[in-house]
């Protein structure tokens, strides 16, 4: 329900102050190992283990009756779960699958909506040392099976409907799935397809966590390919230093905080930032069922006095097209800091934070094989609006010319190239499963390179590009898909837009923008030119769209980013790849 717009008064966000205040002080002396002094660590030095960092520790601390996951139903009815209580519940998950014979290292699949076990299943998965792998409630059959079987699934967690409608045609061709467990059934159906209630009934609620050397596999995320299977990306346990560290400089969690990531733990942001890293800085975390809407987001925001929202550029584009401001239509007074990641922040979306919420956005950018947040903006760091930001502390990224193999750093401010990290991340994967080659052509000498194409400018700060393969090459320019998209947002009639390069034998490719429409513009040929026009004055006519077609929406993921290659595959009438992680499908 929309509200008045509440008068200010004294918040607990005015007596918190940035965790990170000097950011280049920070820089230049942080390491790693200092990090690693924050945690506790496992007893008698038997190792570090993510989920005794992030429930059990602070279920043996006075934080044991704060609530580590307040679980927003979709009728509005509300589950706490302290971390007393998932201390117990994790316990119990972890003994289910000692009795069972779990091996370490072998993994969990969940495939369920946001509800508790969910969560229960990831960090008893963890604390018994096996790896886990959460799956999108929205792929279909087959998407599933890719990952069930490429990842080598021995145990699935899951509802009764998704058994059903999902998983029982691909059971035969899945030898290595030992179990799965239904998460709302009261009986055992067979000896394979058991009831998880039942055997959460009959565990111990103690376990003790066994020795877990930080190299040892904990999460495993798959990241889509353009073509055929999806990567799967192995991170260790080792990550947890960057879920917390991250945290605390990028997310400034304090104790007491109230923080809602939006994204489904089906991706890497719902696991390393829904579940992880404010559990690990001892905070409480939002988690509600429902998928998208606008007016039930906003309540939630006032409802639950969030403190931290980090959500999707999708998202934040749905919001922008309302005709609602929220900082004056609801309470809003506890919001003090609101990100996103997924396709890059253009500039207009930035500052509508400042209208919106009275704060700006602040983007940052990293990628399901770093495992966690890379280069961000910072509440306490000057924003520059459309800006990746500032590598993170411990972070070093750079600007190399990659040729024949070989990579050369660019130290010139304002030169594009690959965007590179230093290896040494304690997130950075480990692997890409059965795939030792492809994994290993991620890196040349001491530099992961991301496949993205980036400047830096003088101050500092990192300035998105687009993906090595999205990069168009028209009449001996090379035009990033970004930059004419951040263009064409500016132009009145244009909410959305996409861009491709289509081949054209005279100039290598010409630039096609696809375009969806802000309301009270017509799709014609008059709206047509016009943009066009704009942007031939704005960018110049070598990299203007020389092509618009008006569409209804853009191809994105469900994290936000927009699938250029779909778009150019349907174009060219090519195999659209693998779109299971389409937004719709």
């Amino acid at each position: 329900m929309m509200k008045g717009k509440t008068d200010h008064k004294a918040t607990t966000n005015e007596l918190k102050h940035p965790n990170l205040q000097e950011y280049d002080k920070l820089y230049n002396t942080f390491s790693w190992e200092d990090e690693y002094k924050h945690l506790n660590g496992l007893s008698n030095g038997k190792g570090l283990n993510i989920a005794h960092e992030a429930i059990d520790r602070h279920a043996e601390s006075h934080l044991k009756d704060t609530v580590a996951i307040r679980l927003i139903r979709k009728n509005n009815t509300v589950q706490d779960l302290t971390f007393s209580d998932m201390k117990k519940r994790t316990s119990k998950f972890a003994n289910v699958l000692q009795e069972l014979g779990m091996v370490k290292g072998e993994r969990v699949f969940t495939l369920t909506g946001r509800i508790p076990e969910l969560y229960i299943t990831a960090l008893g998965t963890l604390k018994y040392t096996a790896v886990f792998c959460p799956l999108f409630s929205v792929f279909g059959p087959e998407p599933i099976f890719q990952r069930l079987h490429k990842g080598d699934a021995t145990i699935l967690v899951t509802t009764r409907a998704f058994f059903e409608k999902k998983i029982i045609p691909l059971v035969d061709q899945l030898p290595s799935l030992r179990y799965i467990f239904l998460t709302d059934v009261e009986d055992h159906l067979s000896d394979k397809v058991k009831s998880l209630p039942v055997l959460m009934e009959e565990a111990s609620d103690n376990f003790t966590i066994p020795d877990t050397d930080p190299e040892c596999p904990a999460l495993l995320h798959f990241t889509s390919g353009t073509t055929g299977m999806p990567k799967g990306a192995l991170h260790v346990h080792n990550a947890v230093i960057t879920h917390y560290t991250t945290g605390k400089y990028v997310l400034d969690f304090h104790e007491g905080d109230i923080f809602w990531c939006t994204a489904d733990p089906g991706w890497v942001t719902g696991t390393s930032y829904g579940i992880i890293s404010p559990l690990v800085n001892g905070i409480t975390s939002i988690v509600d069922e429902e998928e998208f809407d606008a007016l039930r987001w906003y309540a939630l925001l006032e409802e639950q006095k969030v403190n931290i929202w980090y959500t999707a550029p999708t998202a934040i584009r749905r919001l922008m097209r309302m005709d609602i401001i929220p900082k004056e239509s609801y309470h809003l007074e506890n919001l003090r800091l609101v990100l996103s990641v997924g396709e890059p922040l253009h500039a207009a979306e930035v500052r509508w934070g400042e209208q919106a919420f009275g704060m700006p956005i602040l983007d940052n950018w990293w990628q399901t094989e770093t495992g966690g947040i890379m280069i961000a903006n910072y509440l306490s760091v000057r924003v520059k609006p459309g800006s990746m930001g500032k590598p993170l502390p411990g972070v070093e990224a750079a600007i190399a010319e990659i040729k024949d193999n070989e990579l050369k750093i660019i130290t010139e401010p304002e030169a594009e190239g690959h965007l590179v990290l230093k290896i040494g991340i304690p997130s950075l994967f480990r692997n890409y499963i059965h795939e030792e080659e492809r994994y290993r052509k991620c890196f040349i000498g001491d530099w992961y390179v991301s496949g993205d194409l980036a400047k830096r400018d003088t101050d500092g700060y990192f300035w998105f590009i687009g993906r090595a393969d999205d990069i168009i090459k028209t009449s001996g320019h090379m035009v990033g898909p970004f930059e004419v998209e951040s263009t064409l947002m500016k132009h009145e009639a244009v909410a959305e837009a996409a861009v491709i390069g289509k081949p054209e034998p005279s100039i290598g490719e010409l630039v096609k923008a696809f375009v969806v429409l802000n309301s009270g513009f017509d799709a014609d040929d008059e709206t047509r030119l016009d943009i066009i026009g704009y942007a031939r004055k704005t960018m110049g006519p070598a990299v203007a769209p020389k092509q618009i077609e008006f569409i209804d929406s853009i191809p994105k993921t469900k994290s936000g980013k927009i699938l250029r290659r779909l778009l150019k595959a349907r174009e060219l009438g090519l195999p659209e790849g693998d779109t299971s992680t389409l937004e719709q499908n």
